[in-house]
């Protein structure tokens, strides 16, 4: 609530295609002024996929797409994202059949995830790599992944599935916001 005029300020997401319309600050609100888009995902909106490890912007675990960019989602307060698109791991499988995205399926047919704690992360980076480009070369991928902290050193199978989910034309898909404004 702004004390000098009594009004109530609104912040507004769209999330995985849903919209959000919370209230911010205040007894009563949804988030604090201080709350990171990664609180706001994880405890207001329950879409625990975004993984929180250092909370300083430094593993690449709480990475999300916000307007098909990578972005790390503790690093960002919810209130500077009011009017924008943001995508979670979630987001990633199709709305209406539920089927994974092609990179998901890539990720498990590669086996590139042991604990899975930093997977959601590494999974949203590449996805905003194929966005950008969806040709890219082995050097892209380490480069659009050089962010993501991996301790069960999976590296090596997740260069293979991000490669295989290239190669299958997985980069092709639709982009999983203008997915749902087909709908």
């Amino acid at each position: 609530m702004d004390r000098r005029r009594g009004e109530t300020r609104q912040v507004r997401l769209r999330v995985n295609g849903q919209d959000h319309v919370l209230t911010v600050g205040g007894p009563a609100a949804d988030v604090a002024v201080t709350h990171t888009l990664a609180h706001t995902l994880r405890e207001t909106l329950g879409l625990t996929g975004t993984k929180v490890s250092c909370d300083r912007g430094a593993c690449g675990s709480c990475t999300v797409l916000v307007g098909g960019e990578a972005k790390l989602s503790c690093s960002m307060l919810t209130v500077e994202c009011d009017g924008l698109d943001i995508t979670t791991v979630e987001g990633l499988a199709d709305p209406v059949t539920g089927a994974l995205d092609p990179l998901q399926q890539s990720f498990i047919d590669h086996t590139a995830f042991q604990c899975g704690y930093c997977t959601p992360g590494i999974l949203m980076s590449a996805k905003a790599l194929l966005l950008k480009n969806p040709r890219p070369t082995q050097a892209d991928v380490q480069e659009a992944l050089s962010g993501n902290f991996c301790r069960c050193i999976t590296h090596y199978h997740v260069l293979e599935a991000v490669q295989a989910a290239v190669e299958a034309g997985a980069a092709s898909a639709t982009a999983p916001d203008s997915r749902r404004a087909r709908r």
